[in-house]
């Protein structure tokens, strides 16, 4: 389910409420993006689902209580809220702008804009 939202293209419709259980993710098709949507304390956060490691999937990681998801290949951690990895803050996946509107969680095709002196991993950067 990746239809654009009705009245507004900036957002994909991906999933009911409901169908990510709290405390995990899943990973879905953003326009020409995957995005690893996470329920966390009752709050739905999405992240750029392609670990800059070895591009595994963050939405089938493990999402600790402090929001941390840790990658299932390798163990690089990235927070659900900022995108920020663990190991080292000043670097960044992307984050997505998330939305409820009626049963359907909704996802901003474009990443949000990082500010200041992060950087941000994209698909097929260096690391």
């Amino acid at each position: 389910m990746t239809d654009l939202a009705s009245g507004n293209n900036d957002f994909v419709t991906v999933a009911k409420v409901g169908a990510i259980p709290e405390g995990e993710g899943r990973s879905f098709q953003v326009g020409e993006r995957l995005v690893a949507v996470f329920l966390y304390q009752g709050r739905y956060l999405a992240i750029d689902d392609l670990c800059p490691h070895m591009g595994a999937s963050l939405g089938a990681g493990y999402l600790d209580e402090e929001g941390v998801v840790t990658c299932p290949w390798h163990a690089w951690r990235f927070c659900v809220r900022d995108g920020k990895w663990a190991d080292n803050p000043r670097l960044s996946v992307d984050t997505f702008e998330v939305r409820v509107v009626g049963d359907e969680i909704q996802v901003r095709a474009e990443a949000t804009t990082r500010q200041g002196d992060k950087e941000t991993w994209r698909q097929g950067d260096q690391v």
